[in-house]
């Protein structure tokens, strides 16, 4: 069988322009063809009988062939296309196809092994150069169009919105679908008191640059209308002002939200999550409610704060970002430090830029356009027209302390329009009345909050969340709720759990 096979290669394949050798079963050369002879430069009588892979004084000792012929073959009738890529001592480097098939004997054994070799050097050169080809040519035709200024300013104004906005555009849409609810999004800062004449000044000063900035001020004063007025006069103004609540997520889940996750990285984490750093890259992000943020994460604030850089949950790889912060508190955090509960370290950095917001009581002279603003807004929702505000609601208004300052204002105001039935206003609340219980043991703020909240909370059962809750009436979060009663050591009676709904 042999010498017949042997005597039709001679025939007929020799004439073939490829490659061809036979191999024994042990893998020693049989026989060339002449394309072989002349594409490796070799003889046939240094050839015949030699190992493959010790051909021409090593220069066949090729990394992988002997593990193909020995291993791999053996277990494969036919294999084909197994690439090699080896610099030969005569030919110089070369890269080859190698398609194999196994010839067997009557015994069913390995008898003869057909090695066709195809050298296929010029077009895997080709092929790896094509992307640079490609490559090339592209810039050629960008050149090309940039013919003109306008041209120019087109091309570069497309190059960074894709740049910008393709790793972001979705993350921040899902953002902003959650953030459409709030009624203040489109709101600017009412009033012409000194006090806030000159809060608007600090943020004209302070809006351009880059600079962490602090707002504080007691619960309602408009904290985030400040940090959504610095960022709208900031450069960052054409991306969205992401916010994070500090007070209003729970323990374990604020670190997910603030650097995000991986999937898997906790129970029920079933998929990777950008966080609110991520989502803000080359924005500004406002974290409301800051001395609320556990102790354990004041450290990787402090570290993206100052190096720009933090990891997701599960995940070791560093991501850089480029976000400008602003914070707010209502609380104290100088005694927070005090006390140990916040990061003297991380109170320097982020209190770079202070804006204080005053209180309500201190500016009362804006209590008559907050009025017209909020009721105009309130009536044009519940679809009244309420024309006339009579002087003695003025008064009342004026003459009330605001606990709760503007967010508790307008509360006030919906519900004096949802109690008037005609085109003049009726409070439904005795404002009057609530001034003078809190005048007989006016001590401190924190007094005067605590007080309040009782009453509301005693007002409403002991109801924190839900409809015609205490959180409702004071337009609080039921989580900033429920903290400032920690806060403030309000404990329901004995007969109220704490989370009544």
């Amino acid at each position: 069988m042999q010498k017949k096979f042997l005597d039709i290669f001679t025939d007929i394949l020799s004439s073939v322009r490829e490659p061809l050798m036979i191999l024994d079963a042990d893998l020693k050369i049989i026989k060339a063809n002449n394309a072989f002879y002349t594409s490796f430069c070799a003889r046939q009588e240094e050839t015949e009988g030699v190992l493959i892979y010790n051909l021409g004084n090593g220069q066949w000792n090729i990394p992988g062939l002997r593990e193909l012929l020995e291993k791999i073959l053996p277990e494969n009738r036919v294999f084909n296309d197994f690439k090699v890529e080896h610099s030969f001592d005569v030919i110089g480097p070369k890269i080859m196809h190698l398609n194999a098939i196994r010839i067997y004997n009557d015994l069913k054994k390995v008898e003869l092994i057909l090695l066709a070799i195809e050298d296929v050097t010029e077009k895997e050169h080709y092929k790896r150069n094509l992307e640079d080809i490609v490559k090339e040519r592209t810039t050629q035709l960008v050149l090309e169009k940039q013919k003109t200024e306008q041209e120019k300013r087109l091309t570069e104004k497309a190059f960074n919105e894709i740049k910008v906005l393709k790793k972001q555009l979705e993350d921040e849409r899902a953002y902003l679908k959650e953030e459409i609810k709030l009624e203040h999004n489109h709101e600017s800062i009412i009033g012409h008191s000194d006090g806030l004449k000159y809060v608007l000044f600090k943020v004209e000063q302070i809006a351009d640059s880059d600079t962490t900035v602090m707002v504080l001020g007691e619960t309602g004063t408009g904290k985030e209308l400040v940090a959504r007025a610095i960022h709208s006069n900031s450069s960052r103004k054409n991306r969205a002002l992401i916010k994070v609540n500090c007070a209003a997520l729970p323990l374990n889940l604020i670190e997910s939200e603030l650097f995000g996750h991986e999937k898997g990285a906790f129970t029920g984490a079933d998929r990777s999550h950008k966080g609110r750093f991520e989502i803000a890259d080359k924005a500004t992000l406002f974290l409301d409610e800051i001395g609320e943020l556990p102790l354990e994460l004041q450290s990787k604030l402090l570290r993206v704060i100052q190096d720009g850089e933090f990891e997701r949950l599960g995940n070791s790889h560093t991501i850089k970002v480029d976000v400008r912060i602003i914070a707010a508190t209502n609380r104290n955090l100088e005694d927070e430090v005090e006390k140990g509960r916040f990061r003297k370290d991380l109170w320097y950095r982020l209190n770079v830029f202070p804006i204080t917001m005053p209180p309500l009581r201190e500016r009362k002279e804006d209590i008559p356009l907050l009025a017209d603003f909020y009721i105009d807004k309130i009536s044009r929702r519940l679809g009244k027209q309420i024309k006339v505000i009579p002087q003695n609601v003025i008064n009342a208004l004026l003459n009330y302390h605001w606990p709760g300052n503007v967010r508790e204002l307008e509360n006030v105001l919906e519900r004096a329009v949802i109690n008037s039935s005609g085109p003049k206003l009726y409070l439904a609340d005795d404002l009057d009345r609530s001034c003078r219980h809190l005048s007989k043991d006016l001590k401190t703020l924190e007094a005067v909050e605590r007080d309040y909240i009782i009453r509301v909370l005693e007002k409403t059962h002991w109801k924190v969340s839900g409809k015609n809750s205490a959180a409702q009436i004071l337009g609080l979060n039921r989580s900033t709720l429920r903290a400032r009663m920690r806060k403030l050591d309000i404990v329901p009676p004995k007969r109220f759990p704490f989370d009544c709904q």
